[in-house]
């Protein structure tokens, strides 16, 4: 595994489309507090079970001034039909050359069915201010969201 980042880090910055066909960095939400998750494709069990539940606790996490965004390596089209889809309405970024999710060490040797391959590490990080007030690394799909909900009432 490459980097872990730790409570306290600076996060890495990004410059990255949405779904929403705007273009975000770590500066668009110097405002709120941005739970950026990373997870590894469009339409799959855990990440569609891991988006409705952010989506479902959408209006939770704006009453803590918290934005919640998704990012995985498919393209704005197929965030876009992830989207409509399951109408998911946080935001997903699209890190297509997963250069971004190296820098939160959401990219590298997983284990997947007894066998090790490399891909996206479903991992979620809390940030204010451009710092990490926490990181979550090989998390599960379902009761995530909450879990985030409840971690950043706490911290708050």
């Amino acid at each position: 595994m490459s980097i872990k980042l730790q409570n306290g880090d600076l996060a890495p910055d990004f410059k990255l489309e949405a779904n929403d066909g705007k273009t975000y960095s770590l500066e668009s939400f110097k405002d709120n507090i941005l739970v950026l998750y990373f997870y590894p494709k469009d339409n799959t069990s855990g990440c569609t079970t891991e988006a409705i539940e952010f989506t479902a606790l959408k209006s939770e996490f704006e009453k803590l001034n918290t934005i919640v965004a998704g990012i995985s390596p498919d393209s704005i089209k197929s965030h876009c039909n992830f989207a409509d889809k399951h109408n998911l309405s946080i935001l997903l970024l699209s890190d297509q050359e997963k250069s971004v999710a190296e820098s939160y060490g959401a990219y590298g040797e997983k284990k997947m069915y007894g066998k090790t391959t490399k891909g996206i590490i479903r991992s979620t990080f809390i940030i204010k201010n451009g710092k990490i007030l926490k990181s979550y690394y090989n998390v599960k799909a379902k009761g995530h969201a909450e879990k985030i909900l409840n971690d950043l009432k706490e911290l708050l």
